[in-house]
């Protein structure tokens, strides 16, 4: 059956397996370089935990090597107004989602709670699944709470029109362009999101303006949306979500930081995880699951009546966000475990390991959104999804 009248979750994985090369993802290059030759346009870009310890890969760079500054210094070179950081927005879920999670378990809410993060996750539950819908997070992802925020917030503040902002997200994930296209994704005529790039792209951008990445100058992210914690980085691996939640959620209920914020259990590549964490007095249930077939299992489990999860965190992607289907094509499995341990190298070295510790964010509720689960998150930050049998795309 073609790809256009098939369940397809566009996460892109069949791009990287297909051995003659045939596939490839659904590109914005040329809407992207118009809008950056477009003197009307202010053109934002945000960019993924994974990218930055990926993206040097596509130019001789050993795996697991974080090039976030040179990075950042290639969109500009590129022509990119501002530069964010899509961890920002992770801290910002965590808030939101955390929220959920509390507001949930004490107010008996559809349990166990699922992520929403991962797009092509939410297309196979809303496909396949879809008497667990209730179960998932209403929080939008990091890249459309940025998309939102930037449009709706910053646009105001810095006294542009959100017309003529042009926003381009760079992920390491494929299903993020259609989660940008969704028509819960916007308001006003207005999309969160306009463009997404794969870090393939980026590096095929980069090659295409001929820009020299050996010899860019490293810059930092803008603010007020550069600022994150280590905790929002760590998103970019399968377990990532869960151990920034529970390091916030055990705060929320508590006051007091775990003693120990990193979270052993959580870690590695398996494509299943589980383990019984204690947050503040309440002993909840977790599940990491990376890899659409393993969430296929455990999703049968449950509808076969297991009820001792509490928050279930599922990544499309074997491994999560650092192996998505935008990221390089032809590496082996020492790759990824190097991109995993660089954000982990991150983490331990990190000044700021938790999003409640964020101060810009805490600044975005003080100034803008009020509260988390407040009504203005709840009408820019939190979106619903429903049933649908097939989709022809």
């Amino acid at each position: 059956e073609g790809l256009n009248v098939s369940s397809c979750v566009n996460c892109g994985q069949c791009i990287k397996a297909c051995p003659t090369g045939a596939l490839a993802e659904k590109t914005y290059i040329r809407e992207v370089l118009a809008a950056l030759q477009d003197p009307e346009m202010v053109v934002v870009a945000q960019h993924a935990p994974a990218v930055s310890v990926t993206l040097g890969e596509l130019f001789g760079v050993a795996p697991g090597t974080d090039i976030d500054g040179v990075m950042v210094g290639a969109l500009r070179q590129l022509g990119f107004d501002y530069v964010f950081d899509t961890s920002f927005t992770a801290d910002l879920t965590i808030m939101e989602e955390t929220s959920e999670l509390i507001h949930r378990i004490q107010g008996g809410g559809a349990l166990p709670m699922l992520t929403s993060c991962s797009p092509g996750w939410v297309k196979f539950i809303e496909e396949f699944y879809p008497e667990f819908l209730p179960n998932v997070s209403t929080c939008k992802s990091p890249q459309q709470m940025m998309g939102a925020v930037i449009k709706r917030f910053w646009a105001e503040r810095m006294g542009i029109d959100p017309g003529r902002v042009f926003s381009v997200s760079i992920m390491p994930c494929t299903a993020k362009k259609f989660e940008a296209e969704r028509p819960e994704m916007g308001e006003e005529g207005l999309a969160d999101v306009d463009a997404v790039l794969t870090t393939r792209e980026l590096a095929q951008v980069i090659r295409q303006r001929g820009l020299d990445m050996a010899a860019a100058q490293a810059d930092t992210a803008d603010t007020p949306f550069g600022e994150r914690s280590t905790a929002g980085k760590i998103f970019g691996a399968t377990g990532g979500v869960m151990e920034a939640a529970v390091r916030t959620a055990h705060y929320m209920l508590t006051g007091r930081e775990l003693d120990d914020l990193a979270i052993p259990v959580l870690r590695g590549l398996e494509g299943r995880k589980e383990a019984t964490v204690k947050i503040g007095p309440t002993e909840v249930g977790v599940a990491v699951v990376s890899g659409l077939g393993n969430a296929r299992t455990l999703l049968d489990e449950l509808r076969d009546g297991r009820r001792d999860l509490h928050f279930i965190e599922v990544m499309a992607c074997p491994g999560g966000c650092i192996s998505g289907g935008g990221q390089p094509i032809d590496v082996d499995l020492s790759a990824v475990r190097g991109r995993m341990q660089a954000l982990y190298t991150l983490d331990a070295g990190g000044k700021m390991r938790t999003s409640h510790a964020n101060a810009s964010v805490l600044r975005l509720y003080e100034e803008f959104l009020g509260e988390p689960l407040g009504h203005k998150s709840h009408e820019l930050l939190h979106t619903h999804y429903a049933a649908r049998e097939e989709v022809v795309r």
